[in-house]
C-alpha cells in the first residue's frame, strides 16, 4: 500500500483540521491514521493516508497543502512511503511517576532505548508537582520478565516510580481496589503503636520485621505480638486512633476513586477497630481486620475469630470480586509487605507501595510514599491537566 505521512503543526485556532482534511479529500486519499492534540496552545496533528486511488502527484498535494497551510498559519510537512509487513507486536504499557525535574523523558526512554524496546506513544499528565508518564511500548524479542525486571530496578535509581501492565489489561476499566492499611493508607504500623503504650516495642518491633520481610509466616508472628499487649487497656486504641495520620494523598485518592464509580476495600492484618473507623472516615465500601480479643476493657493478648494471613487477603478479594460481579483484570491491590504478595499477585494491577523486596518482586509497579496520589493517573482518573507530548 502507498502511504502519505502529512505533518501540521502551528497556532491553534479554529478550522485546521477541515481545512487540510478537505485538501486530502478533494484528491481521493483515504485517511487510514490521524492523531491531533493542542499542546500549550501549539496545533499539532499527524496523518497517514492512503493515496493508491490519488488523483494527484505527491508534488501537487504538497503545493496546495502548503497554500492552505500558509493561509491559516500552520506549517505542513509531507512524506511518502510504502507500507511495510510488521511482526506481531507485545505491547504494554510503563507509567512512571515523580516529581518533576529537567531530563526526566530523557532517562526513562535512554533505559528503555537500552533494552531494545521500542516507544510508540508517550503521553504526560501533570498533578501539581508530580508528573505521570504513560509509554506504550513494543517489547519484541526482548525477555520481557527480564526487562520488567531491571525497568523497576534502574528506573527506581533515577528516583523515580514505574507501573508495568499489558497493553490489555491497562486498557481495561478498573472497577474494585483494595488497600493494606499499616503503613498503605495509613502512615503508620499500630501494632508498633500499641507495642509503646505496653512498653514492649523493641519486641513487637523484630517481630513485624520478620513478617514484612517474610522470614517468618505472619499468623504466627502476629499471635505472638498480640499475646505481648495482655492487660493493655481498650481506651489506648482510641487515643492511637486520634494521632494517626492518613498517607499523603490517601483521603484525596478515595475520594477520586469513589467519584469514578470504584469499590473501595480495606484487607488488612491489622485489627478491626481501626479498620472500622477508617471504613466510616474515608467512605469506603468493606474494611476487613483481625478482631483483638477484649474482657473486662481491657486486651487479652488474643486474636478473636480468624486470622487474616495473606491467603485470607486474596481470599476476601476473591468474595468481594464475586459478590460485585468484578472480573480479576478489573482488580487493583495496593499494599507494602509479605502479607500482601498474593493479592499482588493474583489482582489484574499489583502495586508494591513503599514496599520491601520480597513485595517488588511479583509487582506490577512500585510507588514510594510520597507519591501514593500517582495512582490517580495510572488509573486514568480526572487530572487537573493534560498535556501530550
Amino acid at each position: 500500500m502507498e502511504l502519505l505521512a502529512v505533518s501540521v503543526f502551528g497556532v491553534d485556532r479554529p478550522g485546521i483540521v477541515f481545512r487540510i482534511t478537505e485538501v486530502l479529500a478533494e484528491a481521493n486519499i483515504n485517511i487510514v491514521d490521524i492523531e491531533q492534540n493542542v499542546i500549550q496552545g501549539i496545533f499539532t496533528m499527524f496523518i497517514v493516508g492512503d493515496i493508491s486511488g490519488c488523483t494527484l502527484s505527491v508534488d501537487e498535494i504538497r503545493e496546495r497543502l502548503e497554500r492552505v497551510a500558509e493561509e491559516i498559519g500552520v506549517h505542513v510537512h509531507l512524506s511518502p512511503f510504502e507500507k511495510t509487513d510488521q511482526k506481531e507486536k507485545r505491547r504494554y504499557v510503563i507509567t512512571v511517576i515523580g516529581k518533576d525535574r529537567v531530563g526526566i523523558v530523557r532517562d526513562v526512554s535512554r533505559i528503555l532505548y537500552s533494552h531494545g524496546v521500542n516507544i510508540e506513544k508517550t503521553t504526560l499528565t501533570a498533578r501539581d508537582q508530580l508528573i505521570s508518564i504513560s509509554i506504550e511500548v513494543d517489547m519484541r524479542d526482548a525477555d520481557v520478565e527480564e526487562v520488567k525486571r531491571r525497568l523497576k530496578e534502574e528506573i527506581e535509581q533515577t528516583g523515580l516510580d514505574v507501573v508495568i501492565q499489558p497493553y490489555g489489561i491497562a486498557k481495561e476499566e478498573k472497577r474494585l481496589i483494595v488497600f493494606d492499611m499499616d503503613s498503605t493508607l495509613i502512615d503508620a504500623e499500630i501494632i508498633d503503636e500499641l507495642a509503646k503504650m505496653a512498653g514492649v516495642e523493641d519486641e513487637v518491633r523484630e517481630l513485624t520485621s520478620k513478617a514484612m520481610n517474610g522470614e517468618i509466616d505472619f499468623e504466627t508472628a502476629l499471635r505472638e505480638r498480640v499475646k505481648l499487649l495482655e492487660g493493655l487497656p481498650v481506651e489506648v486504641m482510641e487515643k492511637i486512633y486520634d494521632q494517626i495520620k492518613l498517607t499523603e494523598g490517601a483521603k484525596e485518592l478515595i475520594e477520586s476513586l469513589k467519584k469514578a464509580g470504584y469499590k473501595v476495600a480495606l484487607v488488612s492484618g491489622g485489627f478491626t477497630y481501626f479498620t472500622e473507623k477508617l471504613k466510616n472516615e474515608l467512605g469506603l465500601d468493606y474494611a476487613f481486620g483481625n478482631e483483638l480479643e477484649i474482657k473486662d476493657g481491657k486486651l487479652t493478648g488474643r486474636i478473636k475469630g480468624r486470622v487474616i494471613t495473606a491467603e485470607e487477603k486474596a481470599r476476601i478479594i476473591e468474595e468481594i470480586a464475586r459478590k460485585e460481579g468484578i472480573r480479576r483484570e478489573n482488580i487493583v491491590a495496593v499494599g507494602d509487605g509479605a502479607n500482601d504478595r498474593i493479592m499482588i499477585e493474583r489482582a489484574g494491577l499489583g502495586i508494591a507501595f513503599n514496599a520491601k523486596d520480597a513485595l517488588k518482586e511479583v509487582a506490577d509497579g512500585l510507588i514510594s510514599k510520597e507519591n501514593l496520589i500517582g495512582l490517580a493517573s495510572i488509573l486514568k482518573l480526572p487530572s487537573e491537566f493534560k498535556k501530550r507530548l
